[in-house]
């Protein structure tokens, strides 16, 4: 069939037409292939900072505060400890620049373990994340999301578990849909997401200097007295100030959207990284200006207990903009994670239909919605705390796997154009307190959960050899029609290179 006749029937039942075109006319696929390749809206500079600074101020920094002063036990550290984890994230965060900027692949650490290690590691961390980190994180994010925005229908108590699951499945809903109907819609929304939660950040900052100014110095005196220093309270701590950080690395997941990414990468890191570990650092000053240490961690909100303290009576703004805040970082993590499940597809190292594009939407819409549909699972059994502890333990051995992939690259791949070349000595000190972030947990406090995290994680190789390496075919055979059915259903197609 020509291109000629494929344009005449381009204008007839669409619907019907490309529904059947899917299924059995390959020129029509190969066509919608080239315009599926158009996905890919363009990501400047001014959006790249928004998606750093929309994805890593979320949740964290309205839930960890408690976490970090609970582990070190007194206001000195744990100001430090914030400090800290900022020029760890701005370091890593270096660190993947020249990985993005050396591979310009989308997906994250996936491109980068596979070049430097092969396709092991690389499925290994694509299984870990697709199934655990990435859902749940979503998971943890529109968690607490939902106990912020329901807050204030029950004033004095908690909100029941229940009411806190159901808006945080729904919040999930609504920010897979609308990634899956536009990655143009995805992003605009980000963008006014991140504006309105820089607005309460601005509103807790200044009110916490406007206090500062006035002499509210008193919970800062003595700030390292009776605190409690040891190798797992620093690391459990940086567990919880890191994990507000999370989100340091997104732009890595969408390297192929990005307008001139040798330039828009690096500075979208170099000015969004500092800027929110000067917010944090301020936002949690702000915090120990109208609450001592004890007050701050009998907090059920600490939002809102400031915002209690020092807006009343438009206290009622500090959880509808920290609801603003979270969804925001909920809706950045879905744009970028949809893209890892995604490159995944494509290698072949998941089903096959979830590297399509929609042919409408022009979206990866199969990735998108498997990834909120295991979201949606990590919610019934939701525990925050916990989730964040074991997702941190999850997520640096992969950091630290990907950072030394770079130091292996610049003995290994020395051909390759890197128009970013940090010192080597920042890649190795971010290895060595991988290492130590990950080990420190399991020596001085061992808990069986850790040994689960890590046999799921080798669980993948059994995957990886039955169903990648070895193929059967009977694997094939069963998801073979529900490919098919599921690109009907969907309307998607491949979105592989095509020959021009």
């Amino acid at each position: 069939m020509g291109e000629e006749s494929l344009r005449k029937r381009k204008g007839e039942d669409n619907g019907k037409q490309d529904g059947q075109s899917i299924q059995s006319h390959e020129p029509q696929t190969m066509n919608l292939q080239k315009q599926a390749k158009l996905f890919l809206f363009p990501v400047g500079l001014i959006s790249g900072i928004c998606m750093i600074v929309g994805t890593i101020i979320g949740s964290g920094i309205f839930v960890s505060p408690k976490s970090v002063l609970a582990n070190v036990g007194a206001v000195g550290p744990c100001l430090t400890i914030w400090a800290a984890c900022g020029i760890l994230a701005t370091l890593g965060a270096l660190c993947f620049a020249e990985l993005g900027t050396m591979i310009t692949k989308s997906g994250g650490e996936y491109p980068y373990l596979m070049e430097a290690f092969g396709p092991i590691p690389a499925f290994l961390f694509s299984w870990t994340s697709l199934l655990v980190t990435k859902p749940s994180s979503f998971a943890i994010i529109c968690l607490s999301f939902a106990e912020y925005a329901s807050a204030p229908f029950y004033p004095g108590c908690d909100p029941p578990q229940v009411v806190i699951k159901c808006l945080a499945a729904a919040a999930i809903v609504i920010i897979t849909i609308v990634n899956s109907l536009s990655v143009k819609l995805g992003s605009y929304l980000q963008n006014f997401l991140t504006a309105a939660k820089m607005i309460i950040v601005a509103i807790i900052i200044v009110s916490g200097i406007v206090l500062l100014a006035q002499g509210k110095t008193e919970n800062f005196k003595d700030s390292f007295k009776d605190s409690k220093i040891s190798v797992s309270s620093i690391s459990l701590a940086f567990y919880n100030g890191l994990w507000a950080y999370d989100g340091w690395n997104q732009l890595n997941y969408i390297t192929e959207e990005l307008k001139n990414p040798y330039r828009n990468l690096p500075l979208s890191i170099i000015i969004g990284i500092p800027l929110v570990t000067v917010c944090y650092v301020l936002i949690n000053i702000s915090y120990f200006t109208v609450m001592t240490s004890t007050e701050l961690l009998q907090s059920q909100a600490v939002a809102v207990t400031f915002g209690d303290r020092v807006l009343y009576p438009a206290s009622w703004i500090v959880p509808l903009f920290v609801a603003f805040s979270t969804i925001g970082s909920a809706n950045g993590t879905c744009f970028t994670a949809g893209r890892l499940v995604y490159v995944a597809g494509r290698e072949g190292h998941m089903l096959k239909v979830l590297s399509y594009i929609s042919v409408k939407r022009l979206t990866p819409a199969p990735a998108i919605i498997f990834y909120g549909a295991i979201a949606i699972i990590y919610i019934i059994p939701g525990d925050i705390d916990t989730l964040i502890n074991y997702f941190s333990f999850a997520v640096w051995i992969f950091y630290g796997l990907t950072i030394l992939a770079l130091i292996v690259m610049r003995f290994t791949r020395k051909e390759l154009r890197r128009p970013i070349r940090i010192p080597i000595i920042i890649p190795v000190i971010v290895t060595l307190v991988s290492i130590l972030l990950v080990l420190a947990p399991i020596i001085s406090a061992p808990e069986l959960a850790y040994l689960y995290c890590v046999l799921f994680i080798l669980s993948g190789l059994i995957v990886y050899v039955l169903f990648v390496h070895f193929k059967f075919s009977w694997p094939q055979k069963i998801s073979k029609p529900i490919t098919m059915h599921l690109q009907m259903l969907l309307e998607v197609v491949p979105a592989e290179e095509v020959t021009e």
